[in-house]
């Protein structure tokens, strides 16, 4: 008689995949919940969607990952509530019953209700994000050859709306790629037209972090050419004007945004669960308020300690820290032992805009410059999963960065089919 407790995960991310390989495959059957049939490594998804680097190199199938574990399903399914009393997810391929439940679900972009932005805006959440900017992006270039001059004025703008990591990230990259790829792809294109404007509310490009990313990035920006504008909130976006707040208009056909983030909650937790954020309000235990056998993790989880008394940043680190630390409660549990109170130590951040453009805080020290560029190649490259997508991205950057050039540019516009 099998007695291994079923725990349910929601979520492929950095806090689902690191749990499941965590968790005792003696004590647990796992079935792992996600819409996708891939991780997907966001920290680089600006790249695919700057024709960097191709969408398979950050994208890893599950049923590949997990191959080696035999107390795993993968089903892809979307969740639409937790029954509570009957311990079960809701899904659209049927309910799934758990013993324990772990909410990993993540974040996705938040228009603050202004559904207008939202209908004609890009976002960069996913691959399949990235692959419509990167269509989106090359398809405008193509139109810009045979447009009229008044319609030309409108595709040369590209706008980001949000300085926060992959606003800046974003921009730097496309600068690049104006500076050094494109105008050999299009040597019809007038690319000194082309203006890249990048958007913030606040009155800092990486606002979160540290003076010295702050001012640094902002430099490197617009060395790169990038408009720098601070302090603007975008009001409205038609499709082809975006308004301000002070009531500047630009003519645009094109659109990111990267302005804020928003939790993607599940029904049928306890009143009073989603807090700020639309987070869920967790425990020092990554217990749900209110729940005895129901977690969350990630960056959907809102835990208050004394050091964080807003809340964790919703950070790739915090994940998979709080990802480890309750599958070994999870255990404990399981074996009558103590359990142990999840504390996050701040490892830092950083952020690149180019190459030999970066920015680092660590706890001890901030830095920026080539060797912030260098730290930042390395760590990115330990996250990855495999060791041959490790090799295939660095061999990709080395190529671009010898080169100046890539052979990603290719426009895959997306395929209709209802036959299943």
């Amino acid at each position: 008689m099998d007695t291994k407790k079923k725990i349910v995960i929601v979520g492929s991310g950095f806090a689902g995949i690191r749990l499941v390989n965590e968790l005792d495959e003696k004590l647990f059957e796992i079935t792992l919940l996600d819409k996708l049939n891939n991780h997907q490594f966001q920290p680089l998804l600006y790249q695919v969607a700057t024709a960097q680097i191709d969408p398979s190199s950050i994208s890893f199938p599950l049923r590949s990952v997990f191959k080696k574990k035999k107390n795993i399903h993968i089903r892809i399914a979307e969740v639409s509530k937790v029954d509570r009393e009957q311990k079960e997810v809701i899904t659209n391929i049927g309910n799934f019953a758990y013993d324990y439940l772990v909410i990993g679900t993540g974040c996705k972009s938040n228009f603050f209700g202004n559904t207008q932005i939202e209908n004609h805006s890009l976002t960069l959440k996913s691959t399949s994000d990235a692959i419509a900017i990167r269509n989106h992006i090359l398809l405008t270039f193509e139109r810009i050859i045979s447009a009229s001059e008044q319609e030309k004025e409108r595709l040369l703008n590209i706008l980001i709306v949000g300085a926060g990591p992959t606003g800046v990230e974003l921009a730097g990259a496309f600068a690049e790629i104006k500076n050094t790829v494109l105008p050999k792809d299009y040597p019809d294109i007038d690319f000194k037209k082309l203006k890249i404007i990048l958007v913030e509310g606040s009155q800092n490009t990486l606002n979160n972090m540290s003076d010295t990313a702050k001012n640094a990035s902002k430099k490197y920006l617009q060395e790169m050419g990038v408009v720098v504008r601070t302090g603007l909130h975008m009001t409205s976006y038609d499709g082809d004007i975006a308004v301000f707040n002070n009531g500047e208009e630009i003519k645009t056909g094109t659109v990111i945004w990267a302005a804020g983030i928003t939790g993607n909650a599940i029904e049928g937790l306890p009143e009073n669960t989603i807090v700020r954020g639309n987070r869920i309000h967790v425990d020092r235990y990554n217990r749900v308020r209110g729940c005895v056998d129901v977690f969350a993790i990630g960056d959907i989880a809102y835990m208050e300690t004394s050091k964080y008394p807003n809340g964790h940043p919703q950070l790739a680190n915090v994940a998979i820290n709080q990802a480890i630390r309750l599958a070994k409660n999870l255990k404990a549990i399981e074996q009558n032992k103590d359990l142990i109170e999840f504390e996050y130590k701040d490892l830092g951040s950083m952020a690149t805009i180019g190459n030999h453009k970066a920015v680092v805080d660590l706890p001890f020290i901030k830095f920026e410059g080539y060797f912030a560029w260098i730290v930042w190649m390395f760590l990115h490259l330990m996250l990855i999963l495999t060791i041959k997508n490790k090799l295939i991205i660095f061999l990709n950057w080395a190529w671009r960065y010898f080169t100046k050039d890539n052979s990603l540019r290719l426009i895959l516009p997306p395929v209709n089919n209802n036959k299943l």
